[in-house]
């Protein structure tokens, strides 16, 4: 009977409290809050009256518990039926009259609790009470209102989504729980005389209000899978491990005292559960304390491979990347030589990328993808160690694998894995201690090697992608010297003519001085213009590495604007150019820069109908954080581009035009943005567009920030 009294306590004091608590958290669902509450401590109030049945002897207090026990229970399937219509948040309106209607049962029943039509008095043997005439609708109000909100939850499960209805999952799981036993405890076997199981139903509330608080109050829930996992896994536990306690505990007293305290029993198993709880919490935080005070050196190490392994997928850079992973794992685990291999399908093996203190022998740092040590590890896909290795080096599979490893200098072996393929290896020596390598050691190497072969595939992603951007801007510099060369072919058909001409004409006007000078002249300088557009056409097309240099930005304009004179001739388009004096020299790659230049140059004849103009301006100007800028513009007098395209004519094939890959203006401003400037444009649909290029004076100052690419407002001055 103690066990009954202190479980029906517990869920006296449990609902009293969650109902509390949920009354207090009452927010925007104020509504949905107080009616649980009640239900809540309505429960609590059950719990209570059947723990009185219990704790008193007298038959007259039994009676009145008894009676309070079915006046608090009435309240419940209202509650309960309320709580399903307006939750989770108050998807059904119910006004006051309805609200009324559905308490009177309620209320009805109450009333009748304190008179003999429910409880007529206490029974006998089994039957703890004897039930009055109105017993039989008590039981039918109580079923039928369950039954009804298990039906509208059901409904507002299958209605809602998300949040809600995981709310609405875990107010079903606790609701049925405690519904579907209490109902069979204190409900169906009373009916048939059996009152024993009469502390089960109160006691269960517990699992009903401690579920719908859970739902309510939490925002984030767990997945009922999970909890329903654990719940098993618990009880599991308890009927494993602290049963067997408890009947050791009952047997030692026993034995050695010859009677059995139940109290005691009750507070010694209370002591092993509470300390069962309490190992599992401080368990992580004593392991810490204990590695940080005792074991620095290895909580040291640990820590910063933590670090590193979160730090290094933001190296993009793949040498630099694999320099940082060489050097964080020789400094932190205090390893003498260490190498990294990394696939290469070009060459059909693994490459040595990276090492340390390693004296390669013959062969050369080249493994073959079929040599026996990346086949072991693609087979094995884990750490191997050599000297565990050598402990089966009688199979013929392992004594290539150890030679191998012996030649590489390497005591352990680590597997760099994507997609189930072998991308790449990490050897390490003996430690400076002559240490070998701990389980915990291994299990670290494990983590970062998964992070290091993620970083390593989107390094040389970035790497292809950057192989690509080049192919690109080629493919763009031969389609715009493809436009030139037709063009100067005419402009340098043109000179040859006239230079022709003027020989034939020579030798009958061989003495005539006059016309010697007038040929000389006129020659001389229709070779210098020829060899002037070929030199410029040559500059273009010679590919170079990017290279920053102090440059005269008027004088690659003047260099572009004569490549492009053919192509604005044969339109009959003026081009005005209006340089500022002095201009500061700005470091730029030229070849880069003439490519930029040349395209909107070209992109403005296109765009400009005979007889049209080109203004072509250079200017200084400081932004407001004083940073001096230098920006060239391209105005033309063509169509213009309508204002929803603006934003759409920098994304790569992207294009307005019958003929063109769409890759001219994306190139254009990957380039300026590598140079740390950017673009600005302005536009009127037939009235002209202008391209602005900004670029930084001094390329170690500048940060451009957001408002760069937002604003056009910028302060100019003369220099």
């Amino acid at each position: 009977m103690l066990f009954q009294k202190i479980l029906l306590s517990f869920a006296f004091l449990v609902n009293l409290g969650l109902g509390i608590l949920v009354y207090i958290k009452a927010g925007s669902n104020k509504r949905v809050n107080i009616t649980f509450s009640i239900l809540a401590w309505a429960s609590a109030g059950w719990a209570l009256s059947v723990f009185m049945i219990y704790f008193f002897k007298d038959q007259p207090l039994m009676l009145f518990w008894g009676r309070m026990s079915f006046t608090t229970s009435a309240i419940i399937p209202t509650a309960f039926l309320l709580f399903t219509i307006l939750f989770p948040r108050e998807l059904r309106r119910i006004n006051s009259f309805k609200a009324i209607l559905l308490f009177l049962p309620a209320i009805l029943f109450l009333v009748l609790s304190f008179s003999n039509k429910i409880v007529t008095s206490l029974g006998d043997g089994p039957q703890m009470f004897i039930y009055g005439s109105f017993y039989p609708f008590f039981s039918a109000y109580l079923t039928g209102y369950i039954l009804l909100g298990f039906l509208i939850l059901i409904k507002t499960f299958r209605n809602t989504i998300g949040f809600e209805r995981l709310q609405v999952k875990y107010c079903l799981l606790g609701m049925f729980f405690t519904s579907s036993l209490g109902l069979l405890s204190n409900l169906f076997l009373p009916m048939m005389g059996v009152s024993k199981f009469n502390w089960l139903g109160p006691s269960l509330t517990m699992i009903m209000v401690g579920f719908t608080t859970y739902s309510i109050l939490k925002h984030r829930l767990m997945d009922i899978n999970i909890v329903l996992k654990k719940g098993t896994t618990y009880i599991l536990l308890l009927l494993l491990l602290f049963i067997p306690s408890f009947i050791l505990i009952l047997l030692g007293q026993k034995i050695f005292y010859g009677k059995i305290n139940y109290l005691f029993t009750i507070m010694m198993f209370s002591v092993l559960f509470l300390a069962a709880i309490l190992f599992h919490r401080i368990k992580p935080g004593t392991e810490k304390a204990v590695d940080h005070f005792l074991f620095r050196d290895r909580y040291n190490y640990r820590e910063t491979l933590g670090k590193f392994s979160k730090a290094m997928v933001n190296i993009l850079d793949l040498q630099s990347l694999l320099k940082r992973i060489i050097e964080t794992i020789t400094q932190t685990l205090g390893v003498d030589k260490a190498s990294l291999f990394l696939l290469d399908d070009e060459k059909g093996g693994y490459n040595l990328f990276e090492s340390k203190n390693i004296k390669m022998h013959a062969p050369a740092p080249l493994l073959p993808k079929g040599a026996p040590l990346p086949v072991y590890l693609q087979k094995m896909g884990e750490i191997v160690v050599r000297e565990e290795l050598a402990k089966g080096a009688n199979l013929p599979e392992l004594n290539g694998v150890i030679q191998q490893m012996s030649l590489l200098e390497a005591e352990v072996s680590i597997p760099l894995i994507s997609k189930r393929q072998l991308i790449g290896i990490i050897n390490l020596s003996y430690k400076f201690n002559k240490d070998v390598y701990y389980h915990e050691d291994i299990e670290l190497l494990t983590t970062l090697a998964n992070q290091a072969a993620i970083a390593i595939e989107n390094a040389r992603l970035f790497e292809d992608l950057k192989k690509s951007k080049s192919y690109i801007r080629r493919a763009d510099r031969l389609a715009s010297l493809g436009t030139l060369t037709a063009g100067l072919a005419h402009e340098i058909r043109n000179p040859l003519v006239a230079i022709k001409t003027l020989t034939q004409l020579l030798p009958e006007r061989l003495e005539d001085e006059e016309f010697r000078n007038h040929f000389l002249s006129i020659a001389a300088g229709e070779v210098d213009r020829i060899s002037h557009l070929i030199n410029e056409l040559l500059d273009f097309a010679k590919p170079s590495s990017p290279k920053l240099e102090f440059e005269d930005v008027n004088s690659i304009l003047d260099g572009m604007i004569l490549l492009v004179s053919t192509e604005s001739k044969k339109k009959h388009i003026h081009v005005d150019k209006q340089y500022a004096p002095d201009l500061p020299s700005v470091k730029v790659d030229g070849e880069q820069i003439k490519q930029v230049f040349l395209n909107l140059l070209l992109n403005a004849i296109e765009a400009t109908p005979e007889n049209g103009e080109i203004t072509v301006k250079t200017r200084s100007f400081l932004k407001p954080g004083g940073e001096p800028y230098l920006q060239v513009e391209f105005k033309d007098t063509g169509c213009g581009i309508p204002q929803e395209h603006l934003e759409e004519i920098f994304n790569p094939f992207y294009t307005t035009k019958t003929t063109g890959s769409g890759l001219g203006l994306s190139i254009s401003n990957q380039i300026v943005l590598d140079h740390k400037g950017y673009i600005d444009v302005e536009s009127q649909v037939n009235k002209g567009t202008s391209f602005f290029i900004n670029l930084p004076v001094d390329q170690d100052r500048p940060r451009r920030r957001q408002t760069d690419l937002e604003t056009q407002r910028t302060t100019f001055f003369e220099p």
